[in-house]
């Protein structure tokens, strides 16, 4: 009985590896969008929320947890847990469980969004913030009208 020889190919292996690689590198699903972001992904995105005017917010009485959402640019899982961490949040639940909140939670959401993702606050901290200072949304509707004012002023310096 006689003995064949065996020929290895390492070039063209090697190539058709590579290739394989990139197609499978190629085939790979972009990451999730679900779930919690990263610190990173906070830092990378701008901080702009599109909670409208007053006049235009108070025209509904009721807005679903999936807008309010939206406005914020937050997965509702996370709306569902700060209103179980915070007391002033209080959206009225119909007999399905869905969460509706009214134009004062509405403003209660952003200043709790303020503390947290623009100050920088923990929960805790949070909290503790507006357990203390019980003219805490008067001073956040103060920050937010100075805001405004500074960027209508910014815009019109721009256009000159």
């Amino acid at each position: 009985m006689a003995l064949s020889q065996i020929n290895f190919e390492f070039e063209e292996d090697s190539t058709k590896k590579n290739e394989s690689k990139e197609s499978v590198k190629q085939q790979i699903k972009p990451k999730s969008t679900r779930g919690r972001k990263s610190l990173k992904e906070y830092n990378i995105e701008p901080d702009v929320i599109t909670v409208p005017d007053d006049e235009i917010l108070f025209q509904k009485q009721y807005y679903s947890i999936g807008d309010v959402a939206a406005m914020f640019k937050e997965n509702t899982s996370l709306k569902r847990y700060w209103e179980n961490e915070f007391s002033i949040l209080k959206p009225k639940k119909n007999k399905k469980g869905d969460r509706f909140f009214r134009p004062e939670d509405v403003k209660n959401l952003k200043m709790i969004y303020h503390l947290l993702r623009e100050r920088k606050y923990t929960i805790e901290g949070a909290k503790e913030f507006i357990k203390n200072n019980k003219a805490a949304g008067e001073k956040h509707e103060m920050i937010e009208s100075l805001e405004k004012i500074k960027s209508f002023l910014v815009e019109l310096k721009n256009n000159l």
